[in-house]
């Protein structure tokens, strides 16, 4: 199976993610368009090396946790992200067994603020060490092109007062391991 097709049979979306200088006001901004919010998450997130895209284990409350592979190019602006998404009930387990196969590139602790815009997931992230960031991921639909998602997200920035200065590229742990 060639590397190409592989990735197009994974989920997919459109991220954008920014920083963001007023969090109150981005929290009024979005919950005027939003269909549904707010919902609170703790995150802690432990990334792990990984030679074809990113490896990390989210731990969420109450022994809950989910290991997420993705793909995607670290650039400012939209990009096309490929992802797989397994739930665990034992993510402390599997982070010791993790830990131990690939060795630990880094950790991300946040708390995310959850909204949803029609197809749009909506995060205002607070990030330790870090500050505060709007990440938007338009949820396309297979064989979808990505100039509709693009055109998506493109629009909700320019709802949300969000200018191209404030979009960063990478993850949140490339800013806090650099």
């Amino acid at each position: 199976m060639r590397e190409g097709n592989r990735y197009n049979q994974m989920p997919r979306n459109i991220e954008i993610k920014a920083r963001i200088p007023d969090i109150k006001a981005t929290f009024i901004r979005v919950a005027e368009i939003a269909d549904q919010g707010p919902i609170e998450i703790s995150q802690d997130d432990f990334f792990f090396s990984c030679p074809n895209g990113r490896l990390k284990l989210r731990i969420l409350s109450h022994g809950k946790g989910r290991l997420i592979f993705y793909k995607r190019q670290d650039r400012h602006g939209p990009k096309e992200c490929f992802y797989v998404i397994s739930e665990t009930k034992s993510p402390e387990s599997l982070l010791k067994v993790l830990s131990l196969a690939f060795g630990q590139k880094g950790h991300v602790k946040k708390h995310r603020t959850l909204y949803i815009s029609g197809r749009t997931r909506i995060h205002i992230d607070r990030v330790d060490g870090l500050g505060d960031f709007l990440e938007l991921e338009v949820v396309l639909n297979e064989g979808e092109d990505l100039k509709t998602g693009t055109a998506e997200a493109d629009e909700l920035l320019e709802r949300l007062g969000v200018s191209r200065e404030q979009l960063v590229e990478g993850a949140y742990v490339d800013y806090l391991h650099s």
